[in-house]
């Protein structure tokens, strides 16, 4: 599982990247701009993500944009909506516009931080990710 970690906390990158470094690759950025980049670049290079853990708020650009800029470079590159990366958001927001907004964007998964290992390997499971 190829995966792109996007959080300007070290701590949430670290904590993600520690539960996810063994199932695969993982690149790590901090904005949501810095996200849109390496998305662009790995459809470019026909290496895409199968996974993106993306923080909703950030600074430069937030995570709903990100997401909603990503979705298009996969229709640009030809993925059909729900044929891409698998897009989990993460926030300490806990509101209910947040989860409407996010999945409107076709993200595939909201969990609230701090993050419960549990709940991130459930949802990873429960999008063909990973078995349990």
């Amino acid at each position: 599982m190829r995966t792109l970690i996007v959080d300007d906390d070290d701590v949430c990158r670290t904590s993600l990247r520690i539960a996810l470094e063994p199932y695969g690759p993982i690149v790590e950025v901090v904005t949501g701009r810095e996200a849109v980049e390496s998305v662009r670049d790995a459809l470019l290079a026909d290496q895409r993500f199968d996974l993106v853990t993306l923080d909703i708020m950030m600074p430069d650009m937030d995570g709903q944009t990100a997401l909603m800029a990503i979705r298009n470079l996969e229709l640009v590159k030809g993925i059909a909506p729900g044929k891409g990366a698998r897009v989990l958001m993460t926030t300490a927001l806990n509101s209910g516009r947040s989860v409407l907004d996010a999945f409107r964007e076709q993200c595939d998964g909201y969990l609230i931080k701090p993050l419960e290992l549990e709940k991130l390997y459930l949802e990873l499971s429960r999008l063909g990710l990973i078995t349990l």
